[in-house]
């Protein structure tokens, strides 16, 4: 009697145990999960109202078509978002097969390579079978390579900011590094690590990259590109323009439409020059979200407005994950208000960081332990 009540109570703390272990793993997967399912689902509900208000905007748009002739730089580019290329046939203006380069001349930006669409594969590849391939392909040491046919139009350094993504890095490589040698850019790339335990902060590493890249080389053109953002399509030419550019316009998990039209996240590209006078990123968002918010707002604070690629050539599949123990931050509506206040403030003006910097065949890596006091800022 005595054991048979030991073992129902026994059996009993069992399950007591195996429901409390069920419940809390729920639990930590759902706070977890959640921010990423929840953003997920929000822009599915609000797919319908944005196929709507792109319909409205399609008739004014047509209408503007017979009022207004004048197109934008290489008749592609629509200011702030207003990207309504797929109802409007553009005349084909890229260069024919047997275009004869010249190597005293700039490379065109509409070249016989660049076919539009390209077939993304997320399959994971090692980096050291990425780099013999890459060598195959003219790669020179650290990423970089140029033609030798023209003369590259633009100087491009792109900057990766990257903590615990190391399957992502070569599927992005894979993809970015022939769609910008068949777009005839000079380039390489910078992957800015950050180490120790404060929370990410995408925006000062940015910051980073940028003073390690001009060290390098008189670059005149940046593209921010986040690690798991793979372009579909290598007519999204990574050169900069006179205004600052949105190269990641249709995102495959907000189903290819803009959240909203200040959105300026994922890959997005200014000139030295651009990048300079808005003083950069903030350094003061501590966590993911509202940084690309921020540098959106400093843009128009400084005079510029923002062009996007139009049509389809601004598609890109993001690589599917969680952001790892990442915390949102929290602070960032207040930050945002004072956007404008901060603009001087906070940015390349306010950087201290001691970097350790590493070259590889593919890339020149920069690891940086991050923490607020290296970005002082007194109040505004």
């Amino acid at each position: 009697s005595l054991k048979r009540k030991v073992l129902r109570v026994s059996s009993r703390s069992l399950l007591a145990f195996i429901f409390l272990f069920s419940m809390s793993s729920t639990c930590l997967y759902f706070i977890y999960a959640a921010p990423g399912i929840a953003n997920t689902y929000y822009f599915m509900m609000q797919y319908q109202g944005m196929m709507l208000r792109d319909n409205v905007r399609t008739f004014g748009h047509m209408i503007r078509l017979y009022t207004n002739k004048n197109s934008t730089l290489n008749g592609t580019d629509y200011p702030d978002g207003n990207s309504s290329s797929e109802f409007v046939v553009q005349p084909t203006t890229y260069l024919p097969e047997n275009f004869t380069y010249s190597f005293n001349m700039p490379c065109p930006e509409r070249l016989p390579s660049m076919k539009g669409p390209m077939e993304v594969n997320m399959t994971e590849i090692p980096l050291e079978e990425l780099e013999v391939w890459f060598k195959h392909l003219g790669l020179q040491y650290g990423g970089h390579w140029q033609p030798t046919d023209c003369k590259p139009r633009w100087k491009v350094a792109v900057l990766i900011p990257f903590r615990n993504r190391h399957e992502h890095l070569p599927i992005l490589l894979l993809h970015l590094t022939p769609m910008l040698q068949r777009q005839r850019l000079q380039f390489a790339f910078y992957v800015i690590e950050q180490t120790g335990t404060q929370p990410f902060n995408r925006a000062m590493l940015f910051n980073v990259g940028f003073r390690e890249a001009m060290k390098d080389l008189d670059w005149d053109c940046l593209v921010f590109h986040d690690v798991d953002h793979i372009p579909e399509n290598d007519r999204n030419y990574y050169g900069c323009t006179h205004m600052p550019r949105h190269f990641a316009a249709k995102l495959d998990k907000y189903m290819y439409t803009l959240p909203y039209n200040a959105f300026f996240g994922g890959v997005s590209g200014l000139t030295v020059q651009q990048f300079r006078k808005i003083n950069g990123f903030p350094n003061a968002f501590w966590g993911w979200g509202g940084e690309d918010d921020d540098l959106w707002n400093r843009v128009h604070y400084a005079g510029f407005n923002v062009t996007r690629p139009e049509g389809e050539i601004g598609k890109y599949k993001s690589i599917p994950h969680h952001h790892r123990g990442e915390v949102q931050f929290l602070g960032r509506y207040k930050l945002l208000r004072y956007s404008k206040e901060r603009q001087h403030l906070d940015g390349l003006s306010n950087l201290h960081y001691s970097p350790e910097v590493s070259v590889t065949g593919l890339y020149k890596n920069v690891s940086v332990d991050l923490h607020p006091e290296l970005a002082p800022i007194s109040d505004y």
